[in-house]
């Protein structure tokens, strides 16, 4: 993948987490991708050993969404939250909060996406309940993380397009 297809992360105030991301394809295959659950079972996995056994998507303002994933060891873990606004192709507002939380609180969501040349740039901020609740999620490899699920991400958007 060229360099300026890596995932960016800068921290824009002290409970935000900003990613930058470009995608190889166009903005609403990008959307269907993030929003529609046969999709999201084929890259939103995070690390190495992971598969997701829950995805259920109410993509609409106050529809809910769940996640639930069991890693080879029968570890597993969960996640969901709550769509606060939905603008189709270009946004998705959602709250995200973990099962077995690793930081205080929870997060609200903001992913858009923009379009320019067949391609599309996902730019999602993360805001944080506290200073201390970013700096856990700043600090716990999930760039690393979120980079292998957008190298799925682009694998599964090539065989699309």
């Amino acid at each position: 993948m060229p360099a300026a297809e890596k995932l960016i992360l800068t921290l824009p105030s002290d409970r935000e987490i900003k990613i930058v991301r470009m995608l190889d394809a166009p903005r609403q295959l990008v959307f269907d991708a993030w929003s529609r659950p046969d999709f999201l079972r084929r890259w939103l996995l995070g690390p190495p050993g992971w598969t997701m056994t829950v995805c259920e998507v109410d993509l609409r303002v106050g529809g809910t969404y769940r996640y639930a994933w069991r890693h080879d060891d029968g570890k597993e873990m969960g996640m969901g939250g709550v769509y606060r606004d939905v603008v189709v192709p270009e946004r998705i507002l959602a709250t995200e909060k973990f099962d077995e939380s690793w930081y205080p609180g929870e997060a609200l969501i903001d992913t858009v996406l923009t379009e320019a040349g067949g391609k599309t740039t996902c730019t999602m901020t993360l805001l944080y309940e506290s200073k201390e609740a970013r700096d856990i999620a700043s600090g716990s490899g999930m760039a690393e993380g979120m980079e292998a699920g957008f190298g799925r991400l682009d694998a599964m958007l090539a065989t699309l397009v």
